[in-house]
C-alpha cells in the first residue's frame, strides 16, 4: 500500500470520480485504479461499500458545505457574506455536484443529504439577504434565485461558462442591492 493512501485520498478520489464520470462512474475497481492500490487496501479502511459511500456523501456534506456556512456565517457583514457565497458558489466542484444530485434521486440516504445542504445553502442565503433588504420574501426569492442558477449550472449540459455564471450572479446580487433597505 502506498504511504500517501489514507482515508481522505479514498474520499477525495471518489469525489474525483463523481466529477469525472457521474454517479455511474463511481465503483471500486476505478477508485483502487486511481489510487494504484488493491482492493484488499480499500478494505482496510472501509468495512464494505456501503460504509465508503456513506462516508464519502458525509466528507461531501462537510466540506462543501458545512464547513464553508460556518466560514460564511462568522462573517457580520452581510454584503460581504454574499460576496463570499458568491466565491464559494464559483469554486464548487460543479460535476460533483450534479452527480450527486442524480445520486440523490436514486437513494434516500444521499437524498436527505443533499436535502440539508440544499437547506443549509438557502438559510445562510436568506439570512444575508434578509439583513441587507429588511424583507423576508424578498430575501427567500433572491436565495431561490441564487439556488436555482447553482442546481442549474451543475445540472446543464452546455459546456462550463464561469464567466456566465459569475454574470448571472453578479444580475442577481444587483437585484438585491437595488431592493435593499433604507437606512
Amino acid at each position: 500500500m502506498p504511504a500517501t493512501t489514507t482515508r481522505l485520498a479514498y474520499l477525495e478520489t471518489g469525489l474525483s470520480i463523481l466529477a469525472d464520470l457521474g454517479y455511474g462512474g463511481l465503483k471500486l475497481a476505478e477508485v483502487c485504479r486511481r489510487l494504484g492500490v488493491t482492493s484488499g487496501s480499500f478494505y482496510h479502511f472501509f468495512a464494505n461499500w456501503g460504509t465508503y459511500t456513506t462516508e464519502l456523501i458525509a466528507h461531501w456534506e462537510s466540506e462543501s458545505n458545512t464547513a464553508l456556512i460556518r466560514h460564511v456565517r462568522a462573517e457580520e457583514d452581510p454584503r460581504r457574506r454574499i460576496d463570499i457565497l458568491r466565491g464559494i458558489a464559483l469554486s464548487l466542484p460543479y460535476h460533483a455536484e450534479a452527480a450527486i444530485r442524480t445520486w440523490s434521486s436514486l437513494d434516500p440516504d444521499v437524498r436527505e443529504v443533499q436535502q440539508r445542504v440544499d437547506e443549509s445553502r438557502f438559510e445562510v442565503l436568506v439570512e444575508s439577504a434578509e439583513s441587507i433588504m429588511g424583507d423576508r420574501r424578498g430575501a427567500e426569492l433572491f436565495a431561490k434565485w441564487a439556488m436555482y442558477l447553482l442546481a442549474g449550472y451543475e445540472q446543464i449540459t452546455l459546456p462550463d461558462d464561469p464567466d456566465a455564471l459569475a454574470w448571472l450572479f453578479t444580475q442577481a446580487e444587483g437585484f438585491l442591492v437595488g431592493r435593499a433597505a433604507k437606512p
